[in-house]
């Protein structure tokens, strides 16, 4: 039960975050290599949830706007195939402070 618990209070804390996105995603699957990936660890490894596999599609669905720019997805990512950088200027999350 304690697991249930500490992602309710990252879900909580998730709505406090700020985000500005842009028109266009900083996040760039190679989708012909996320077909074949195995583990589509990218859909359990975000925190934000921004990855959902769509299995009809078969396709990956990047909610880019809701990404907290951690790089999990990168580092976790089987088949090392999934661009990633940092959202443009004033663009992406915005931490609070204090």
């Amino acid at each position: 039960m304690e697991y249930f618990g500490k992602m309710s209070e990252l879900e909580d804390k998730l709505y406090t975050v700020k985000y500005t996105p842009d028109s266009e995603s900083h996040l760039k699957p190679v989708q012909e290599y996320c077909r074949i990936c195995k583990s589509k660890i990218c859909t359990i490894i975000c925190p934000a949830g921004v990855y959902e596999w769509d299995d009809k599609a078969q396709k990956l669905i990047v909610n880019f706007e809701n990404c907290l720019e951690c790089g999990a997805c990168r580092i976790a990512c089987e088949t090392k195939t999934l661009g990633w950088q940092y959202p443009k200027g004033t663009k992406g999350v915005m931490f609070k402070q204090g």
